[in-house]
């Protein structure tokens, strides 16, 4: 376990929120916790971030200085060894909120418990990747198990609190649904399209289309590769024009790779792997495309729509409660390469159809899905969990 130095609790009386993830690295829901430590105010809260596995360099998206890592190093399968080392940790930070992410950082509500924290609050950020569907019952059970520890939930859609409540058993009054919000300012609309540093495709006639995230089973890149082979075979002349963009790296990047290969087209895409300039990336596309088998609210889609880009994605999880079919973009089935295939020719085909939706989207950001709008909504929760209004005795859920 390793630690940066803190003063004593009793020099400073600022509450402490205890972010306990499985792993701080490059993804969504991490990106979520950075966001609200860096925006939340520092005069009001400290954060300490507790990985079970491991922190990354990912920590240096963090702009405080006054932050604290600690990670565990924790085996695979269940936390219970390295319970006794959560229970200690707990008592020597004495954190007022302990928050967990998702079902594989549930567990440490116990020795958060155990250990008198007075505040456990989990958040349910997305699907398994085994149980994409929600359908698990061991997942169901696991969640009912450890409800009693919980004093309040985090589902960041519609859909996740449908979940808790009619598959896990939640009381409806215990889950808190708050949406991602994004930086409106960090990502917004460029008056011309920016060229991309280090991309092949610099030319004014081209149509750049493309996707951010971890190359992995749940992104279902391969299924957007094999979309742009099957666009260009129903439209050839778009061959002139149509590029695809896919930024990222993962296990699934050789199979992404075949597939552009045998379709022949690897020349018309460009995979510089990971990037940390993705405000400027998403400036130089004209379309967002997301394949995901599963998403909660996805923080990519809200920033391809501050953005101002359309937005193609598939009718997952939340996805269909950001983008506005016809509107902000359009959605299709997942895994159906064919109907992504159509639907990147309709908007590649009409250009300014495809502006206008990405107008919406950028209005849809400012008008309800602001980074200020959800720091100030998990600052309202807080505080009224540590006042005890706002929340049900943890045991009745």
């Amino acid at each position: 376990m390793s630690a940066a130095p803190r003063l004593p609790a009793s020099a400073d009386p600022r509450p402490l929120i205890a972010h306990v993830v499985y792993r701080f690295d490059v993804g969504g829901l991490e990106n979520g916790v950075v966001n609200l430590i860096n925006h939340l105010p520092a005069e009001d809260f400290r954060h300490a971030v507790i990985a079970l596995t491991e922190v990354t360099e990912f920590r240096r998206r963090v702009q405080r200085d006054d932050v604290q890592y600690f990670s565990l190093g924790k085996p695979p399968g269940h936390a219970l060894r390295i319970y006794p080392e959560l229970f200690r940790l707990f008592r020597a930070l004495r954190p007022d909120i302990v928050h967990t992410r998702n079902l594989a950082a549930l567990e440490a509500t116990v020795p958060a418990w155990a250990a008198g924290v007075p505040v456990r609050i989990h958040g349910e950020h997305g699907r398994e990747g085994d149980d994409l569907a929600g359908r698990k019952r061991k997942y169901r059970w696991i969640r009912r198990i450890y409800s009693p520890f919980v004093t309040k939930y985090i589902a960041l859609s519609r859909e996740l609190a449908e979940y808790l409540q009619t598959q896990v058993g939640i009381a409806p009054a215990r889950i808190a649904r708050i949406y991602n919000g994004v930086d409106a300012r960090k990502f917004q609309p460029a008056a011309v399209r920016e060229p991309i540093a280090g991309c092949p495709f610099v030319d004014g006639e081209h149509w750049l289309f493309g996707t951010v995230g971890r190359m992995q089973a749940v992104k279902d890149q391969p299924m957007l590769a094999r979309a742009f082979v099957r666009a260009l075979a129903l439209v050839p002349e778009l061959r002139e024009r149509l590029r695809l963009v896919m930024i990222g790296d993962g296990p699934l990047r050789g199979e992404v790779e075949a597939i552009l290969a045998q379709g022949g087209v690897t020349p018309l895409a460009w995979l510089p792997g990971e990037r940390n300039d993705v405000p400027s990336i998403l400036r130089g596309l004209d379309c967002f495309v997301l394949p995901s088998l599963s998403e909660g609210i996805s923080n990519v889609i809200l920033e391809a729509m501050a953005s101002g880009l359309p937005v193609i994605a598939t009718a997952v999880g939340g996805n269909g409660e950001l983008v506005a079919d016809g509107e902000s973009g359009l959605l299709v089935p997942a895994g159906d390469s064919e109907a992504l295939a159509r639907r990147i020719v309709e908007l590649a085909t009409a250009p300014a159809r495809a502006r206008a939706m990405g107008l919406c989207g950028r209005q849809a950001i400012e008008t309800g899905f602001s980074l200020d709008s959800m720091v100030q909504r998990y600052r309202r929760l807080y505080d009224e969990t540590r006042s005890g209004r706002g929340a049900e005795a943890p045991c009745r859920g």
